[in-house]
């Protein structure tokens, strides 16, 4: 790899938005003279990529994403940020000019009054769930109320976790705004920020490494030896602040309350009236109540839920062969009873913390027989996005409801169209209006 290609991709991930555009147009010129050559491309996707205006646990921006995707030669690729939609505009043009089917997505967390006494899929607190909308077009709305309350919600959390555990590892003590908010690029910080931040402070105060060691053994209950083993490691050591004082059992801890968190109704009216389409998220089928995952599904159906989430590779892929035998029977039996329901299924590997994968290996017999199940989810959620982007004829459209009598029908037709449409022929929605029936179009790709 070239040194110009080198510091060209470096700076993909610069906070200025304008330096990363012209990276990529540099790179993409690159690649039109010859000098950088694409791979094939592949039917390996990841729909759930978190960037750095969440947290990734590599620094990825929304364009460092499209253009590793295609470097990689991924068929497709998804954002989803927590709170935000700050990346959106962004990442779905950057797809677009390397060539990447892409759609984009936020996810945050509600409270589930009907599950309040019952673990979803937000470990140790009962009745909270991650929840998402995925295909959204534009990172403006016209309605941006929850998008403040979300923002507002998660900073207010975090300045409180911050003053616990500033009184805990004094003086290893951080200022939100200045030690906190530039390590993101819009200011909307995570409780892995504040690790990174913690980490940073006390490199500041204790320069020497022995010091250091001993200060955090005895802030965390830990030999200094053991400490020693992960200090220099950046993303273990400040995932291991993270388990020991913002986790349950943490001094930073606090159980959440149902009032902390938006409702499912209101979340899935943003995500609809921002032309999205209302997703639920799922772990691996074994707290109470993903348990109880029939009166989930009616639960989350009847409030307007119409695709799923899963994070595949974390949902089975353990060590511990009989834990993993049970997370793979789960995997397998949710994949049914969605595709039961005719609920297009979104995946991916998340990236908000260093080690998971870029994308998932769809290969191994754990997931080689639902891939065509994921396809036809990453096929939906493009086509989806393109047409309301450009006409308003996406998945929740007012013109699907007129011409569609089933999900199912709606299902193939969206498939459709993500599967004849790509980027290189995606100026063919253009010539797509809401006088245009399905079978019209239909006729026009096959044309």
């Amino acid at each position: 790899m070239s040194i110009d290609r080198d510091k060209l991709e470096h700076q993909l991930n610069d906070f200025d938005s304008q330096i990363r555009r012209n990276a990529l147009l540099s790179l993409l010129e690159q690649v039109h003279a010859g000098n950088i050559t694409f791979p094939e491309q592949t039917r390996d996707f990841n729909l759930h990529c978190h960037t750095f205006f969440s947290f990734n646990g590599y620094g990825y921006s929304p364009t460092y994403l499209a253009w590793k995707g295609r470097c990689e030669g991924l068929y497709a690729m998804g954002l989803v940020d927590f709170d935000v939609l700050d990346g959106v505009d962004e990442f779905l043009e950057a797809c677009h000019m390397v060539g990447v089917r892409a759609c984009a997505g936020m996810e945050t967390r509600i409270f589930v009054p009907e599950f309040s006494t019952r673990e979803i899929s937000s470990p140790g607190e009962p009745g909270i769930a991650y929840h998402m909308g995925v295909g959204f077009t534009s990172t403006a709305v016209q309605d941006d109320a929850l998008l403040h309350q979300l923002k507002n919600i998660a900073q207010n959390r975090n300045q409180g976790l911050v003053d616990r555990v500033n009184a805990f590892l004094d003086p290893v003590k951080l200022d939100y705004t200045e030690d906190i908010l530039p390590l993101v690029p819009k200011g909307n910080a995570t409780e892995r920020h504040v690790c990174v931040a913690y980490d940073n402070k006390a490199k500041a105060l204790f320069p020497d490494a022995a010091k250091r060691a001993a200060f955090w053994a005895e802030k965390l209950g830990m030999s200094q030896e053991n400490i020693v083993k992960v200090l220099d490691d950046g993303p273990a050591f400040q995932g291991l602040i993270r388990s020991k004082t913002m986790k349950q059992g943490g001094v930073g801890y606090v159980l959440p309350d149902g009032n902390d968190f938006p409702r499912i109704d209101d979340v899935n009216a943003f995500s609809k009236a921002a032309g999205a389409i209302p997703c639920m998220t799922w772990l691996d089928g074994t707290s109470e109540g993903e348990q109880a995952i029939d009166e989930m599904l009616d639960l989350m159906q009847a409030s307007g839920v119409v695709a799923a989430n899963i994070i595949p590779d974390r949902n089975w892929n353990i060590s511990d062969a009989a834990t993993k035998s049970i997370k793979v029977k789960h995997f397998h039996d949710f994949v049914k009873k969605l595709n039961d329901r005719h609920m297009p299924i979104i995946v991916g590997t998340e990236m908000n913390a260093y080690g998971q994968k870029f994308v998932d290996t769809f290969s191994v017999p754990e997931m080689k027989p639902l891939h065509d199940d994921f396809l036809r989810g990453a096929h939906i959620v493009y086509a989806h996005t393109l047409l309301q982007q450009h006409a308003g004829m996406g998945y929740m459209s007012d013109w699907a409801d007129t011409n569609f009598k089933d999900a199912q029908s709606k299902n193939i037709f969206y498939e459709m169209v993500g599967q004849r449409i790509s980027p290189a022929t995606a100026e063919f929605v253009k010539s797509i209006t809401a006088e245009n029936t399905p079978e019209q179009i239909v006729s026009a790709l096959e044309a």
